[in-house]
């Protein structure tokens, strides 16, 4: 049988090629960069394209000659380019308009709790995409997973980890939230059970584990899993400062920062997480593991403890280096004649000074701010490190008095262009 696997490369619709892929499929992906495709499932036939732009034509081509599609595509929160209402109801309706008349098995990964009358407008456009499949009269089912948890780190998983990590205090984040969890694999056993006919035409079901827990309890569970140690503090965390975490992660939206903190991630949180198996279990579903379960067959180690560490420094790391290059710069503006005298009184001469220190302040500049954007921030840190190296041997030439300044005027950058290595390796996220 022939699968196509809308969003494949993420952590949902990853796993479910792989599932698929050993239960004996042919399967192929869309996505929309390539480098991160092949990267990611380099097994799988790629179609490289934008899902919410292709025409009745395209999508024809697209869906030939396959049995099954998996809609595995979605994303949390309008902006920064992503237009929820067109990826979660006009993308659906686009593929059942093409698929119609086939006998096509669309498999749609929805969410437990969508509603039209949801709080968020990730449940509220979810709903519409999966009224939208039904009133289609094409073969489909719909699965709505509670919260997800994969051995990979993305979204919300990042998040638990990055939560459970948080050192000295043990913050009491979301105390009436009551959530339950779906274990990835199950998620993707069912995709494969869709797949294969095993699970009747029309069936809506949540995938969850049968028990709920509060926030804080599933975030204390997840630091046990990861072996790291309790704070001994305990404190409330109040909704006031929540939010305002969310309107910051909210602001950075725009610059690509796609971070598990946005407002739908907290509210959606803060509403619970919760869903009802029967309908699953009716359907002849297999069971979901319980969360106890699904830490038991996947043991941390430590990279799990060095990768929920390293999401916490990640932020402080790209706003310590912003700071430094934007101050380095704007001082040097400031003090423009200081910063000339410095060059000239060791004989360079004064057009060659005056140029140095304008170009570089503005170089300063420039790095300080492309190191916030997302799709910047790689060549930025590559930037920084050979403006570094420029500065050194032009002032070991220039000025080598200064290596032995007693307040380390050349010495004291060498820690922020290694720091600047920091952000290549760790700004990968699939």
């Amino acid at each position: 049988m022939r699968a196509l696997v809308l969003g494949a490369y993420g952590l949902i619709g990853a796993d479910a090629a792989r599932a698929l892929l050993r239960a004996g499929f042919d399967v192929s992906g869309v996505g929309r960069d390539r480098a991160i495709a092949m990267r990611v499932l380099p097994q799988v036939d790629w179609h490289i394209c934008d899902l919410t732009k292709l025409d009745h034509a395209q999508w024809q081509a697209l869906t030939k000659d396959v049995d099954v599609v998996i809609n595995a595509a979605g994303a949390l929160q309008d902006g920064g380019g992503t237009n929820l209402s067109a990826i979660h109801e006009d993308m659906p309706r686009a593929l059942c308009a093409a698929l119609a008349g086939s006998e096509v098995r669309v498999v749609q990964i929805s969410a437990a709790g969508v509603s039209t009358e949801a709080s968020t407008e990730f449940f509220r456009s979810k709903a519409r995409g999966d009224a939208a499949l039904i009133a289609s009269g094409i073969d489909h089912v719909v699965l709505r997973p509670t919260l997800v948890l994969g051995h990979a780190a993305y979204g919300g998983t990042a998040l638990l980890r990055a939560a459970a990590a948080l050192p000295l205090v043990d913050w009491q984040m979301m105390a009436d939230s009551q959530v339950q969890t779906v274990a990835l694999p199950d998620l993707s056993a069912a995709i494969v059970a869709c797949a294969q006919g095993d699970i009747a035409n029309g069936t809506i079901a949540d995938l969850t584990e049968d028990q709920a827990r509060p926030f804080p309890e599933l975030v204390a569970q997840m630091r046990q899993w990861m072996g790291l140690p309790v704070p001994q503090i305990k404190l409330p965390m109040p909704q006031t400062q929540l939010r305002m975490l969310a309107k910051g992660a909210d602001l950075m939206a725009p610059l690509g920062w796609q971070s598990p903190l946005r407002s739908t991630a907290i509210r959606t949180l803060a509403d619970g997480i919760s869903g009802d198996s029967t309908t699953w279990h009716a359907a002849g579903g297999a069971p979901c593991r319980s969360l106890h379960q699904t830490f038991l067959d996947h043991p941390a180690t430590v990279q799990e403890r060095w990768f929920a560490r390293c999401y916490l420094l990640l932020p402080l790391i790209i706003g310590a280096l912003s700071l430094f290059w934007l101050a380095s710069g704007l001082i040097g503006l400031s003090q423009y004649s200081a910063a000339v005298a410095v060059l000239t009184s060791r004989e360079v001469p004064e057009s060659i000074s005056i140029v140095a220190v304008g170009l570089g302040s503005l170089l300063d500049i420039t790095l300080g701010i492309l190191v916030l954007w997302r799709r910047h921030v790689r060549r930025a840190c590559i930037g920084m490190i050979a403006l570094t190296l420029g500065y050194l041997a032009a002032g070991t030439v220039m000025t080598p008095d200064l290596w032995l300044d007693p307040l380390g005027a050349f010495v004291k950058v060498i820690p922020a262009a290694v720091l600047a290595l920091v952000p290549l390796a760790l700004t990968e996220n699939r």
